[in-house]
């Protein structure tokens, strides 16, 4: 395209361009810039030097990372907790959605949405407030009850092994009105005449669930899991730190990436080997959704992202 025929469509496109703009912006300030950064992985920061003059000391800061035990144990909580919202997240939302669906009743399809999506916008904050208020040793709501019927309370914030369970079924609870949308969206999309037709057919509605309905919602659970697995190495900040914060007791079971570096920057103010966490956080990142992509692509090309 000449620079006449660019300028000519920038212009014919104005308004459209116009509304992006704040979009691009905010990607360029907080997501593109910021990943000049990428360099503290490989130096020794100093404050005096800054990021670009800090003197350079090659992998240490990996070894460092590597070296001390941790890595493992928070690549694997953040892989197994991501995969198990994925799993568990997309199976509710899937359901629920179907259940709106085929319920005859509007006003009850349209308060059981909102009733389901307003966890959504509830902070990470307030919801730590409220499993601190249920769980708390002494005056949690569940230990008052359970000491009132005469038996004994659960020491949650000391017993790593009931966490995993709490922070799948908060996560679910968070994220299940948001997902029934989208899948709503993809149902009612669907061709009416497929379910006319299965109806004449004789079809009932779990033979329409099975054979039209899921079936259909297979492109948009692939978008949606891939566009997850982007992220299965990237633990949710705001829900792990709010639920458990600094409680070492919890560590094994609770500790991932993105609290690991946030506790080493405030504790060791170890910014290079933060920075190198962080780096290796997001090529594990990009390699998993380029290796999904790629497994996509083998079954169905259309299907995939790229």
């Amino acid at each position: 395209m000449n620079r006449h025929g660019f300028w000519g469509e920038v212009v014919k496109h104005k308004t459209l361009l116009l509304m992006l703009t704040p979009a691009v912006l905010f990607f360029l300030l907080f997501a593109y810039i910021p990943m000049t950064g990428i360099v503290l992985a490989f130096k020794q920061f100093n404050y005096a030097g800054g990021v670009f003059g800090s003197p350079w000391n090659g992998l240490d800061n990996f070894r460092f990372f590597f070296d001390s035990g941790d890595a493992w144990r928070v690549t694997r909580n953040t892989a197994l907790y991501n995969i198990a919202f994925i799993i568990v997240n997309n199976v509710l939302q899937i359901a629920a959605a179907i259940l709106l669906f085929e319920v005859a009743g509007k006003w009850f399809r349209k308060i059981t949405q909102t009733a389901l999506f307003l966890p959504y916008f509830i902070s990470w904050v307030v919801v730590g407030a409220i499993a601190y208020n249920l769980f708390n040793y002494d005056v949690g709501t569940i230990n008052v009850f359970l000491r009132a019927v005469g038996m004994e309370p659960i020491d949650i914030y000391n017993t790593a092994a009931y966490w995993p369970l709490i922070l799948v079924i908060i996560s679910a609870w968070k994220a299940i009105g948001y997902g029934t949308i989208m899948y709503l969206a993809a149902i009612t999309s669907i061709d009416t005449e497929m379910y006319e037709a299965a109806e004449i057919d004789g079809a009932n509605v779990f033979q329409r669930i099975f054979k039209i309905t899921i079936p259909n919602l297979y492109p948009t659970l692939i978008i949606l899991i891939l566009l997850a697995i982007g992220n299965i190495f990237r633990g949710d900040f705001g829900m792990f730190y709010n639920m458990v914060g600094n409680n070492g007791i919890l560590f094994s079971t609770t500790d991932v990436i993105d609290t690991y570096v946030f506790r080493s920057l405030i504790t060791s103010n170890e910014i290079g080997m933060s920075a190198a966490a962080g780096f290796y956080q997001s090529v594990l990142g990009f390699a998993t959704i380029m290796l999904a992509n790629w497994a996509v692509r083998k079954y169905d090309k259309d299907r995939a992202l790229f």
